[in-house]
């Protein structure tokens, strides 16, 4: 297997994720129009217990998100995502033993969930939000920066790269710089590469061939491509049948070093990781 970095413990407001091995965490989207579980888990009721589930599992984390990112996704108001997401965090903060991962952009959704109880702010625009920066800044929480060109409503349309993995490497480094800027130390930094956020195929596939190549930036990596399209374009499958090409792009993040995996099939994806770690560990 190839040689990775390690890293000790993130700290999460209150708790602290082990990213000494890989965590899984369970994505919960509090949307009318995911790509693949919009409206199932909108109400608070219904979204704890699916959180109650994932973390039942073995996820140690828990993405709540108000907005839709998938490709063609329309923006949702501040008000509207807060109104979607405060009563779940909430909730979970209430009732789960798990870190609270933010999925979003939008920096009044960043402080009022800090103050709920969240751990991490994952936010695919990478702070780019106007006071983003400053509001992560402040509530003291690690960020995930994940690289993405536009918006998810335009972000597929003919996206062109000379080389994707340093034009991606680049964009983190330099928001890496920008995070610097505002008191966001690198400590407190998770890099995601944005599988299927303004990539083609063939991008997504290169970059993930090359997924070592982001280590020089010394951060843990988040790696997202749960029943992603690059699963259903490279396997010719539909969004419900995407879970074994899944749990093979789960293993082989792992093997690249991967520290956390986000992802909709929970008991699967841990399953694979436990396997692989029993390997690992083995004479």
């Amino acid at each position: 297997m190839s040689v990775v970095p390690t890293f000790d413990r993130l700290p999460c407001g209150s708790r602290f994720l082990d990213l000494s091995r890989p965590q899984v965490m369970g994505i919960l989207n509090v949307t009318p129009d995911s790509f693949s579980d919009g409206g199932r888990f909108a109400a608070r009721d219904s979204a704890l217990r699916h959180a109650a589930e994932m973390v039942a599992a073995g996820a140690t984390l828990i993405d709540v998100g108000g907005e839709s990112t998938r490709p063609g996704a329309r923006p949702v108001s501040p008000l509207e995502e807060m109104e979607r997401v405060a009563p779940v965090v909430e909730a979970i903060a209430a009732e789960l033993d798990v870190v609270i991962s933010l999925d979003t952009s939008t920096p009044a959704v960043m402080r009022e969930g800090a103050r709920l109880g969240a751990g991490l702010i994952n936010d695919v625009r990478a702070l780019r939000r106007d006071g983003a920066l400053e509001a992560a800044a402040d509530t003291g929480l690690p960020v995930c920066l994940m690289h993405m060109r536009g918006e998810p409503g335009t972000m597929q349309e003919s996206p062109q790269y000379q080389d994707v993995l340093v034009e991606v490497r680049d964009f983190l480094t330099e928001r890496m710089a920008a995070c610097a800027a505002v008191g966001i130390p690198p400590e407190r930094i998770v890099l995601d590469p944005g599988f299927g956020f303004a990539k083609t195929l063939a991008h997504n596939l290169s970059l993930f061939k090359h997924l070592e190549g982001l280590h020089v930036l010394g951060r843990p990596l988040l790696i997202g491509v749960s029943r992603k399209s690059m699963i259903g374009q490279a396997l010719g499958r539909e969004v419900g049948e995407r879970l074994y090409g899944g749990l093979a792009l789960a293993a082989l993040a792992v093997d690249k070093g991967a520290c956390i995996l986000r992802v909709h099939d929970v008991a699967e994806t841990v399953d694979a990781v436990r396997m692989i770690a029993a390997v690992q560990a083995a004479e």
